[in-house]
């Protein structure tokens, strides 16, 4: 009878460690059910910006397969648990049956026996309905398991979708610059051939002078073909050269496709001694003023203003370094140049 009493205190025992468990199970899964609150509201705000939510991403990925893990162990711990209790359940069951089987035998001790019976009966059901909400708790936290095993699966298909559009978007950027870049060079060549085409016939009706000439893909006329020293009004001898050119880019209008932007660039320049002029308080002003007047001038013999830019280098720009009259000469130009707008 002693050791009955013994085994039933030690069965009795088990109810403090399973009621912490139980709590820890419920607090367990307030948990997780405010991480999973939390990660559905981060998924939310993953709209805007791809490269953004790719790394967001995978944060979520990385942080779903901790927690996958953490439940993993947690069903480890809680089946350890109910294992515990199954055990407990047995000895349970096994000394009931010793106390029927004692009173059976005894008919003195039948009555404290049966009592005794009574309250191993009690405890019994009562670890019969711990163990079943045990096992209730274990399927919901299978199913949860299982949410997030499909929520993961569901980040990593975005992910690869991201990153498949992330490439495909790039690809096609490569394309189109390549593709651009194609059309640039053609539109280059085109307009380079106009050039020398423009150039070319540009020397032809100017002639074979000295201070005319033809520098690289610009062509050069000395200041003093069109402008007296000091001055921005165009001489007789500059009307007159300036209407050949005017004609050529007239001709030359007919002739470029309408789709290649070109236009007609007037570079000013001057040497590097100091302007004495109250009109011009630099060379600057001297060199950007005289190409405004060519610009001008050009517009009315019927060259459109579209096609025609006016710029003032002042000294800054010599192709003679020298300190000399010639070099001065040299340096006191006004460059065409065609180019794109």
């Amino acid at each position: 009878m002693a050791l009955a009493r013994g085994r039933r205190e030690r069965g009795v025992d088990y109810w403090p460690g399973f009621v912490d468990a139980l709590s820890t199970l419920i607090l367990g899964i307030i948990f997780l059910l405010t991480i999973f609150v939390v990660v559905q509201f981060y998924l939310s705000q993953e709209v805007a910006g791809k490269d953004t939510a790719l790394s967001r991403l995978n944060a979520q990925i990385s942080q779903l397969t901790d927690l996958l893990a953490l439940e993993k162990t947690g069903k480890i711990d809680l089946d350890s648990q109910i294992s515990r209790l199954r055990a407990s359940l047995s000895g349970v069951e096994s000394e009931r049956d010793k106390l029927k089987s004692a009173a059976e035998g005894s008919g003195a001790g039948m009555a404290s026996a049966q009592a005794r019976l009574g309250e191993s009966d009690k405890a019994l059901a009562a670890q019969k309905e711990l163990t079943g909400r045990a096992l209730t708790e274990i399927e919901v936290l299978n199913q949860q398991i299982g949410a997030l095993r499909r929520q993961l699966a569901a980040l990593e298909d975005a992910l690869d979708v991201s990153e498949k559009k992330g490439r495909e978007s790039q690809t096609r950027i490569a394309d189109l610059g390549s593709r651009l870049n194609v059309a640039l060079a053609q539109r280059v060549q085109e307009l380079s051939r106009y050039r020398s085409d423009f150039f070319g016939k540009l020397r032809e009706i100017l002639g074979n002078r000295a201070d005319i000439r033809v520098v690289g893909d610009r062509f050069v006329f000395q200041s003093e073909v069109l402008f007296d020293s000091g001055q921005t009004t165009l001489n007789v001898q500059g009307n007159a050269e300036l209407d050949k050119l005017a004609a050529a880019l007239l001709d030359l209008d007919k002739q470029i496709p309408s789709d290649i932007a070109w236009v007609l660039r007037v570079d000013g320049h001057t040497d590097v001694r100091p302007i004495a002029s109250a009109q011009f308080p630099s060379n600057w002003a001297l060199s950007a003023a005289r190409a405004i007047s060519v610009v001008q001038y050009l517009v009315t013999k019927g060259v459109s203003p579209q096609r025609l830019v006016a710029a003032g280098f002042g000294e800054f720009q010599p192709i003679d370094e020298a300190k000399n009259d010639e070099a001065y000469k040299r340096n006191r130009r006004l460059e065409l140049k065609l180019t794109e707008r």
